[in-house]
């Protein structure tokens, strides 16, 4: 039996990260797909659904190292760190503690745990391994009302920075990246447009950019994104933007 390749992805049941597993499972790949909801679109013996709350992300990680030591060596083995939220739209005062500390858990430690998770429990396995944290441009330029998102993502960068540098002194290292999307037309995006404007000063330009065109659509910015997982040097530079040429 010819051996698939394995892609585990958080956030899958919309937006993004579903566009992105429905073109792994049209290019022949085994999912994993954690998400608060399962999605009726994904439904296929290749793709397995978790519902899972990741703003509790030691018992993911945990269950999803257990889930790996009992799978077959699979052709290659990738993770995609894709789920994310924002909180409300405010400045950091006015935003309740338990809102702003759901936010970084599930926006950095659910990441940092799954990929130390992925990290371990892959490690003798003798294929090409990755791991793939879906940044933003607001983890590397501050914005006034998105303390939060900005510095999960600021610190999901540097992390990927730190893991890099460990992975390249192991034995068959994984390479990593976090990796700036571009700007697409989601769900985030709709919240972010729906801010009070007295609270988000840049409110603006994300209308300014949908009336413009400028967002690319889900599959599109899918695409690009799993373009750039493929591409042969898919980890010299730990921290990127779909962009770079």
């Amino acid at each position: 039996m010819t051996q698939q390749h394995l892609t585990i992805l958080t956030g899958a049941s919309r937006g993004m990260g579903l566009a992105m597993a429905q073109q792994l499972l049209a290019a022949g790949h085994r999912l994993l797909c954690l998400s608060r909801n399962a999605n009726p679109a994904l439904a296929s013996p290749a793709c397995d659904q978790w519902t899972v709350d990741l703003a509790e992300p030691a018992p993911v990680a945990a269950r999803l190292a257990e889930w790996l030591a009992a799978q077959a060596m699979p052709a290659s083995a990738t993770l995609i760190n894709n789920a994310g939220l924002i909180p409300a739209i405010a400045p950091v005062g006015d935003i309740a503690a338990s809102d702003l500390a759901r936010a970084m858990r599930v926006d950095l430690e659910a990441p940092m745990l799954l990929t130390g998770a992925f990290l371990r429990a892959t490690a003798a396995w003798a294929v090409p391994r990755k791991a793939l944290n879906i940044s933003s441009g607001l983890g590397r330029r501050a914005m006034a009302s998105q303390a939060a998102y900005c510095a999960a993502k600021a610190g999901m960068d540097h992390f990927t920075r730190s893991v890099a540098l460990e992975e390249a002194l192991a034995p068959n290292g994984a390479k990593l990246c976090s990796l700036a999307p571009g700007v697409i037309d989601t769900d985030m995006q709709v919240q972010l447009r729906s801010a009070d404007s007295a609270a988000f000063p840049d409110i603006g330009n994300f209308i300014g950019m949908k009336e413009k065109g400028q967002l690319s659509s889900p599959q599109d910015a899918a695409a690009k994104v799993l373009g750039y997982l493929a591409r042969p040097d898919f980890g010299a530079n730990p921290v990127a933007d779909v962009r770079d040429q």
